[in-house]
Formats: C-alpha cells, structure tokens, sequence
C-alpha cells in the first residue's frame, strides 16, 4: 500500500525505534518481547518502506546492518529401510539436553553433528539397481509408501540414471560407489519442494487459467502434484528434489561424506548444510538460519541435526519411530505483524457475536491472513486494539489466526476505537450480553447467520459427517429454498440439484449418496450435531454412554443430567433447557420422520484399562485419524480433553505437535509418541 513521502518518514522513524528497542532486548539482555517472525515482519515492513523512498535510506537504519497413510489408488510399497520420523525440539535449552542424554546413552566424551535445513515438503525414496532409476515412494506410515515413481521421473533434478560427475577425496568410497552404480543397488532419499517464486507464478497462471483459489502453500501444492494418477500433470508443476541421505553403505563413516558423494553423482544437496564439531556450532547455525530464512528460496520449518558418525548413530538406535541420535530444531511460534483496517462481526450458530478483525493481507508462514479473531468485546479492550492499529497476528498450532499483541508506539493518532454494536448485523435483533459472560448473543432463532452455521456444523466431519455438501452448496440450497432446517437435507432428491449451476449429474448423485450414508449415525454424534450450547464433543459422548437412548435424554431431569460426571453447573442448565425447548424438541421428531437412525452404544464387556486417565492429542497420526484415536481410548475408559492440564494423564504427540506439548512439558505431564500411544491400546 503506497503512502505519501512525508507519512512513510514519519513511519519509518517510528519502526526504526521499534526495531532497535526489540533488536536491544533480544541481542543484549536475552529477553525477547515478541517472536521472531513479529521482528522479521517489522523489518520488513520498514525495508519496503525505504525501496518505495531510497532517500530516506539512513546508515543507522536497521535493514543496513549484516544479520546473521497411503492413498488406495497408488500401489504400496513397503520400505526395506523404514523412514523414521524426527522428533521435534524447540529450544535451546532442549538442544542441550538432547546431547546430554546422547552422550550418556553412547559413552562418548564429545560428539560431532551435522546440521541442515529442514525443508518443508514431501519425503520420498529413490532405489537405482544398476545406476538406473527403478523405485520412487512417499513416506507413508514410515514402514509402508505410495508408488509414485512415474510422476518423480518427471523432476528435473532427480537423475533418471547415475554417474560419478567428479572424484571423490576418499578413494575408497569412490570405488564402491562406482561398482554399486555399475551393479548394485542404491537408495537414496530427499524431499521434493518448490521454491517460493515457482509457487508465486504457478498460483498466479493456475488462478487466472482455472478461475478458482490458488494453492494455500508450496508444500501442498507438491505433495499434490506427486500424490495424483496423471504424470502430466506432475511434469507441469515447478518441482524440484533434494537429497539429504542415503541407507547403502558404500564405506562411508560419516553423514557429511554422503551430502559429498549424492552431490557428486547428481543430486542437490543443501548448500547451507554444516559439520559441526560441539552444540554450540549448532545453535549459531540455528540462528543464522532463522535471521535468514524468509530470504531462502524455499519454505524452511526448521533445522535438522543428527550425529555426525554412522557408527555411534546405529548405535544410539530407534526410540519409538525415531532415532535418538536426531532432533528437528523446529522454529518458535508462527507470527506477523499488519494492520487492522477493520472489524466485521461474526455471527455463531449459537447466536454468540465474535470481533474479526479485517487485515492488510499478510503471509505467515506461506497462509496469506486477511482475518484475524479477537474473541470478543473484553479481549479487545484487554489489547487496547483500534481500527487502524499495527498489531501482531499469530496462527497458534496453525490453527484459527488471532492478534496478540497491539504496537501502540507506532500509533498515528488517526486510529479509531470500536464499539460493540446493540442490533444483530444480520437480522437486526438487539444483542444480549448474560451476566458473567464475555459474549454478546443474538438470541432470535430466525436469524438466517445461525440457521446457517447451525447447518454448517450440521452436516461436519464430527457429526453428520455427509461428504460433498460443504458451506457453499449450503448456502446455494438455501438461496433456491431448497432447505431452511437441517431435516430438509434428508428430503433432498437428486433432481433437486442437478438443475442448479455448475451441478454435474454424478455430482449430486454422489451428495445424494452420502446424505442417504449418513442417516445410520451413532448416538452421541447426533446429540453433537444438535449443537447445544456447553455440549462439546466429549460431553456429548458422556451424555450417550449415561443414557444410551435419545428418548431416556428427551425426558432427563436436571438432576439425573447433573449426576454424570464432569457435567454440571451452566453445562447440566444448557442441556436441561435445550430438551424442554418445543422448537428443538420438533427438531429430533423431524429429523427422526426423515429417516434418521441413531445407534445406541453398546454395553462394552472390553476391561477399561484405560478408565481414570484422560488424554490430550496433538499433531497428527499416522496409523489412524485423530478421530478414530479418540474413539479407541473413549471404548476403553479414557476421557479426552482439548487442553493441558495438571490433570492431563498423557499428551500424544504426533507428527508436527502444536503448542500442547510444550504446554505439557512446562507442567510435567507424560508425553508418548505415536508407537507409546499404540502399546497404550493394547
């Protein structure tokens, strides 16, 4: 956004004092205000500044200073070598007891690393027999891939056949690695990746060619193109590979001999990649990486690091499904600073009124976020937050983006407060705020904002779960009254769909399908389909397991609601009248007249061998969906919770945790892997 000379100097003196101020907290006194990418998105902002008015460029300027489970349409492929995932550490504190308790498992004095960037895209192995490209799979399960060997061969940079391209300074690796090219067999595995300038073009010719939504980000737009049936299509994506290891042992002894050798025989390798000889060498690499990462040319989420020697490596061995001699030294928390430029309100299906504000576009972490939550009215005056205000956004475990923090020094004085209004902006009702409660409601059943987040909610994974019909073909059906309430959707007939716009006949008959599919539903995600307010996913299982029958709830006395455990209070009050209420009462009739079939749990003979304990999940699995994870340990006692807490039994980590687990690890609770969380079941 362009603004007058004489405004971006005012700007850029305030953002140069911000700056020094955050650069003085990190640098010298070691207490850092706000986040990494808060900084970098200052900086930034004030580079563009000065390319907009190179003469006001200043040598004390702070840009002037140096700063440091597989699809079933591919054939599987089970791996000989399983790839292991990586355990993620976030700080430095982390690092340090990493190499503390390697060097006591190992019986080694000092240890050597080597350390390189983790790039954010697919995993994948390539098998040469012969020096000829025969086998290329996804990652998988770790234990199991997806053939996608047509659709690698298409990247450029993967050689279809090898060859020695230069000697090699140690001769002996260099014969076997001749004689396994001339007959052997030869693994070798990376990650295919995009670069972020191939990903801005590409979305921008997909978008103005297709006339839809480009790609969300680099990593998805190539596991994509790799995880498709047409290599065409593969050959027309910007992908690239690189290599970071290989499981033949051509006499190498060390994890740096082999970037030597892949680089040697045609493959990339990272450039930045270093050895380094104590853990303070790692730690400087982390932090040149991290000042530097958005000018890479491609999408880093942080730095790998492992044992430098294969010997003492193999010899630490497997923990779970990773090895212990490797750590991901994973970047903090994912923030951006922009600008609110407005605050729209949300209506919820509940009535509830949620502040959003509305952004200058920005780009964290490869999402552009033009919307941010500010959760309501008492969070708002809490940051002090104004129309017009630089504020810090953050998408915490890559979840809903929300502002943390506002940047009053860089206020104008043309910002501007805002004030919760009286009426709905939807239907005009004024608004109510209950006694004790932060959120402002709109409590007319009619209004068309809730009927339609109710059936959004309706027709979800977690409920109803009907496949295809998503919020815009909600909203199509409700435009062309075709549904108003949620027993409507089960009276839809294929005929109904078809004559609307851009409707294909085998595309309403698969939503027809699905509908018909999702009739048989199991007690409590019907009762959460309901959407009763207080009632989230777990209470509604308690409710199912305690009366075993929609009917026994219909009829539930506050009291007999108040005796299950872990419900009571506004929970057992928002229940109790929701069932007194004619209107919903109505609802389960209807929905019951449309076909519905709601199957009671069963009496589990199963021992609880899980009963006491309560979980928390976090990141996502491998051999089952997060879903399916709680299921299983709901049928054998366990409660799952959404948070953390001293109460927490354990935290199951998967791939890619969010901020859970470093919840649990400040309060001491049990972390298990996906492998521990497995045992657990069994």
């Amino acid at each position: 956004m362009e603004i007058s000379k004489s405004e971006a100097k005012k700007r850029i003196e305030k953002l140069k004092t911000l700056i020094n101020h955050h650069r003085y907290q990190y640098h010298v006194l070691d207490n850092p205000e706000i986040a990494d990418e808060a900084f970098d998105s200052l900086k930034h902002e004030l580079w563009q500044l000065e390319q907009q008015y190179p003469d006001l460029i200043t040598p004390d300027s702070p840009t002037q200073r140096v700063g440091g489970e597989p699809l079933e349409k591919f054939r599987k492929i089970e791996h000989r070598f399983p790839m292991l995932s990586i355990e993620d550490i976030f700080s430095e504190q982390e690092l340090r007891d990493w190499e503390e308790y390697i060097l006591k498992l190992s019986h080694q004095e000092k240890i050597e690393y080597f350390a390189e960037l983790k790039i954010d895209g697919l995993a994948v192995t390539l098998i040469y027999k012969n020096g000829t490209l025969e086998t290329g799979a996804t990652r998988g399960n770790g234990l199991v891939g997806e053939d996608v060997m047509q659709n690698l061969k298409t990247i450029e940079s993967i050689p279809l056949r090898l060859e020695l391209h230069k000697a090699l300074s140690d001769k002996v690796i260099e014969k076997n690695l001749q004689r396994v090219i001339e007959k052997g067999e030869f693994e070798v595995r990376g990650e295919v990746y995009i670069t972020k300038a191939d990903f801005e073009k590409f979305n921008k010719q997909y978008a103005k060619k297709n006339r839809v939504q480009p790609f969300a980000n680099p990593r998805n737009l190539a596991a994509g193109s790799i995880r498709q049936l047409d290599p065409k299509l593969a050959a027309s994506r910007p992908l690239k590979f690189i290599a970071y290891d290989t499981v033949t042992n051509v006499g190498q002894t060390l994890h740096s001999q082999e970037h030597e050798f892949l680089q040697a025989i045609g493959f990339r390798t990272d450039s930045t990649a270093r050895v380094c000889h104590a853990i303070e060498d790692v730690v400087r690499y982390w932090n040149e990486i991290t000042k530097k990462r958005e000018t890479l040319p491609f999408q880093v989420d942080g730095v790998v690091v492992l044992v430098n020697e294969n010997e003492v490596f193999s010899r630490l061995g497997v923990a779970g499904k990773g090895s212990r001699a490797i750590r991901a030294f994973k970047f903090s928390g994912k923030q951006a600073t922009t600008k609110i430029l407005d605050v729209k309100l949300q209506v919820g299906r509940t009535g509830a009124i949620t502040p959003v504000a509305v952004l200058e576009p920005v780009k964290v972490y490869g999402v552009t976020v033009s919307r941010a939550t500010l959760h309501n009215e008492d969070e708002i005056k809490r940051l002090g937050a104004k129309i017009g205000d630089t504020v810090i956004i953050e998408r915490a475990g890559d979840v809903i983006p929300a502002v943390v923090r506002v940047l009053s020094e860089l206020r104008t004085g043309a910002e501007k407060e805002f004030r919760m209004p009286k009426y709905c902006p939807v239907c005009k009702t004024a608004l109510v705020r209950p006694a004790g409660e932060a959120v402002w409601r709109c409590h007319n059943p009619e209004c068309r904002a809730q009927k339609l987040e109710f059936l959004y909610y309706f027709v979800s994974k977690k409920a109803f779960d009907i496949a295809g019909l998503g919020p815009k073909i909600i909203d199509r059906l409700a435009e062309e009254h075709l549904i108003s309430q949620a027993p409507d959707i089960f009276e839809l007939k294929e005929g109904d769909l078809v004559p609307l716009e851009r409707f294909a006949e085998k595309s309403a008959s698969n939503i027809i399908a699905s509908i018909q599919r999702s009739k048989r539903i199991p007690l409590h995600r019907f009762i959460y389909a309901l959407s009763i307010r207080h009632a989230g996913e777990e209470t509604t299982v308690d409710l199912a397991n305690y009366f075993r029958d929609i009917e026994k709830l219909r009829r539930a006395s506050r009291e007999e609601i108040d005796k299950i455990p872990d419900i009571g209070g506004v929970v057992t009050e928002s229940i109790y009248h929701w069932f007194r209420s004619p209107q919903n009462q109505k609802l389960i009739d209807d929905l019951l007249r449309a076909g519905v079939q709601i199957e009671n749990p069963k009496e589990e003979k199963r021992t609880k061998s899980l009963a006491g304990t309560t979980l928390v999940f976090t990141g996502s699995l491998q051999s089952m969906s997060r879903d399916e994870a709680k299921e299983k340990v709901r049928a054998l006692g366990a409660e799952v919770s959404e948070t953390v807490s001293k109460n927490t039994s354990y935290v199951v980590a998967g791939e890619n945790p969010g901020s859970k687990s470093d919840r649990a690890k400040k309060l001491g609770v049990k972390i298990i892997n996906e492998q521990q969380f497995l045992a657990l079941l069994n």
